[in-house]
Parts: structure tokens; C-alpha cells; sequence
């Protein structure tokens, strides 16, 4: 698995980005075992439980926390990343949660309107928070996260009570985190906090605000605290990204009123201009006209190039456009000697290795042109020849 989508469609909070990793299968003992590397002396346990929440079960985060004579409720920004630096985390871990800590330090920064080496962290401050923080860069690097993608964010409305007082929603924090990546955001009408700042900051430092292509593997229901009229959970999906999905579109038109001697001047512009593939298939239209339907294969990127050609070499009013993804071999070239001479070969390689070897027929026809034999002759030993070859690879 190397992405996840966070579904996000009742806000999210560290707990709830913890406990739907858990939930996706990250093991308690990696968990605890990395927790306890951690100086902070006020940290027992971890427990997990599995709640309902409306029609859906969840998983919901708890930590056995005791009261030490430390003020731990006010901890400065470097006194967490000293904490975090110190601790015997592995480089991966440590780092990504220091990039999250730092967002949030710098949101802090600025609506308070103080340097970064002033910041004094309160709410977030507390040892659940920075488990939660912790916890989350422990569960990306144990599922080798590369990137992560979330939906638009839900925002809530009325007050909070914080140690500065009385604040609106969703918190200055929250919102100038969610201004600097950039969110999507979506009105809900609830007043409750659904998006708090640490759930936030972890979005902030790795997401980016669309729905990927993937192969699903996984999926992890994380539990708010939180009881709403709809399941107060987050979800999260884990797999493999599928790039090719968004990289390739097909382009179709109907034509019925065309002359025909033109396709081949449309098909040899569509290639010259980028097109992957171009096919031409027979259909019966309105008013039982025959017809011509027009499809092209090509990158995303050559979009605007090529609807533009058919519109304009084509008498059709429009045309379809959509994404599609293509599963690929390896082709390469391989010239391969014969007793008639060389023929290039294309070689299909799947997952590295050698499949299929199909001789280039311009090659074995200029070839039979040459001596004056059969096209067929050239092309058999060539395949013999190419057999071998591949027995040698």
C-alpha cells in the first residue's frame, strides 16, 4: 500500500485518523511498543475498543494517562520537538511527526502574531495530542504511506472554550491549517467542533484535497467522540495508486454525413498530433443511416490539441470525452539476424521478462521484395529465429 484517502465526510481528529489506521489492520503492540520510546512519563496505556456509531461499528482510541507533578498541560514548541528528537523512534517516524508539530507551530505563530520559539501549545499540548501526532506518524510509516489525499472538509459552527477564552469555530487554528493546504471545504449545519486542529495539522503536512485512483486494500473506520445524528466516524481507504487512470482519456464521435475519402487525412493528423491509437467502427444511426464512429486513445495532456482537430476536420457538432487507464507491457525493438538478413522484432516483456516476439512487417517485406520470395518465407524465419532467441535470454 503505498496511498490513503481520508474520508472525511464527519470532519477528523487525531483520535479519529488513529483509530481508523488501527482499525485498517496498523497492530497495538507497534503501537504501544513505539509509545513507550517516548519520554512522557504520564503515558500508562493504550486501549481500543470497537463502538457503534449510528449504523456503522467503528474503532475508538483511548490512553490510560496518570497525573504527574509536571505542568504537561502547557508545553512550548520546542520542548515537544525535543521530546520527539530524543525519543528512540525511528528517523521515519520522528521526522514526519516534527513536520506535523512544525505546521501547527507555524499556524500558531501567526494567528497569535508571535515567533515560532514562542509558541506554547495548550489543548494541543496535552499528552493525548501529542500521542495522537505521534500515533499518526507511527501508523503512516508502518503502511509505507507515500502520499496522502482526503476529501473536502466538513466545518461546523458556534463557540469553543479554550486557555484563551472563548473562541468560534471551526478554531483560528483549524481554519488558518486548513487555509495554508489549500482545503476544500463544505458547509455543515451543526454546531459542534467536527475538524479540530490536530486532525487538521496532519492533513495540512501530507494531503492534498482530491479522490486518487486506486486499488482498494484496505479500509479503516476511525470513532469521534462525539455523538451526531449520522455516524460520527472517519474513514479511511488504503491501496495501491493507479496513475495511468487520469493520464489517458478516449475520445469518441458519430459521423454520418461525412465523406468518406477524408478519415485517412483525419486518422494521419490525429497520430502526427499525439494520438496513441486511432480506430474507425461501423454503426447504424437515427433515421437508419450508416455511420462512422471515431475513437482516439491518447494522453490527458494532448486533450485541447485533439477535440479541437476532429472539430475541425470532422463534421460532427461534439464529441465524448473520457478517462480511462490502460494496463501496459514493455515493448522494445530488437533487430534479430536470419538467413535472409536482419528483421526488426518487437519484444513484449512483462514484469521483465521476454513473452512474445512479433517481426515487423515492413522489415520482412522489403526484405521479400528484395530477393523475390514470399513474404510469408521471411516472416516464419524470422519467428524460428526470434524462438531462439528469446531461448537465450
Amino acid at each position: 500500500m503505498n496511498i490513503i484517502y481520508c474520508d472525511c465526510f464527519s470532519g477528523i481528529s487525531g483520535d479519529m485518523f488513529l483509530g481508523a489506521m488501527v482499525d485498517a489492520g496498523l497492530p497495538l503492540d507497534v503501537l504501544k511498543n513505539n509509545f513507550q520510546k517516548i519520554n512522557l512519563p504520564e503515558f500508562r496505556d493504550i486501549t481500543v475498543k470497537k463502538v457503534r456509531k449510528g449504523a456503522l461499528i467503528a474503532t475508538q482510541i483511548d490512553f490510560d494517562l496518570v497525573k504527574v507533578h509536571l505542568n504537561h498541560e502547557h508545553r512550548s514548541l520546542s520542548s515537544i520537538l525535543e521530546i520527539i528528537k530524543t525519543s528512540g523512534l525511528s528517523d521515519g517516524i520522528k521526522q514526519k511527526a516534527i513536520d506535523i508539530f512544525t505546521t501547527l507551530g507555524d499556524a500558531e505563530a501567526k494567528i497569535h502574531g508571535i515567533p515560532l520559539e514562542e509558541v506554547q501549545f495548550h489543548e494541543v499540548g496535552a499528552s493525548d495530542s501529542i500521542l495522537d501526532i505521534v500515533g499518526a506518524a507511527i501508523a503512516l510509516d508502518f503502511f509505507n504511506v507515500k502520499q496522502v489525499y482526503a476529501s473536502p472538509i466538513p466545518l461546523g459552527s458556534g463557540m469553543i472554550t479554550t486557555q484563551h477564552g472563548l473562541l468560534p469555530l471551526p478554531a483560528p487554528a483549524t481554519l488558518e491549517l486548513l487555509t495554508r493546504s489549500k482545503a476544500l471545504i463544505v458547509p455543515k449545519e451543526i454546531q459542534q467542533e467536527l475538524t479540530t486542529p490536530t486532525g487538521a495539522a496532519i492533513l495540512a503536512t501530507f494531503a492534498k484535497y482530491e479522490q486518487p485512483a486506486m486499488r482498494l486494500e484496505k479500509i479503516g473506520i476511525g470513532a469521534g467522540k462525539q455523538e451526531f445524528h449520522w455516524p460520527n466516524v472517519l474513514r479511511v481507504l488504503l491501496g495501491e495508486e493507479i496513475t495511468s487512470q487520469t493520464n489517458h482519456i478516449e475520445i469518441e464521435t458519430n459521423i454520418d454525413d461525412m465523406n468518406p475519402q477524408f478519415y485517412a487525412s483525419v486518422m494521419k493528423h490525429l497520430f502526427d498530433n499525439g494520438a496513441l491509437d486511432v480506430y474507425f467502427t461501423p454503426i447504424q444511426m437515427k433515421k437508419n443511416r450508416p455511420g462512422i464512429k471515431l475513437s482516439v486513445i491518447a494522453l490527458k495532456q494532448n486533450e485541447a490539441v485533439l477535440t479541437q482537430l476532429i472539430l475541425r476536420e470532422t463534421s460532427t457538432m461534439g464529441v465524448r470525452v473520457k478517462e480511462i487507464w490502460r494496463h501496459k507491457a514493455v515493448g522494445e525493438m530488437q533487430r534479430i539476424k536470419t538467413r535472409y538478413g536482419e528483421v526488426t522484432v518487437k519484444l513484449k516483456r512483462l514484469n521483465g521478462k521476454v513473452i512474445q516476439a512479433s517481426p515487423e512487417y515492413e522489415d520482412c517485406l522489403a526484405l521479400a521484395e528484395k530477393l523475390n520470395i514470399p513474404v510469408a518465407d521471411i516472416y516464419r524465419e524470422t519467428l524460428i529465429q526470434s524462438d531462439l532467441f528469446l531461448e537465450n535470454e
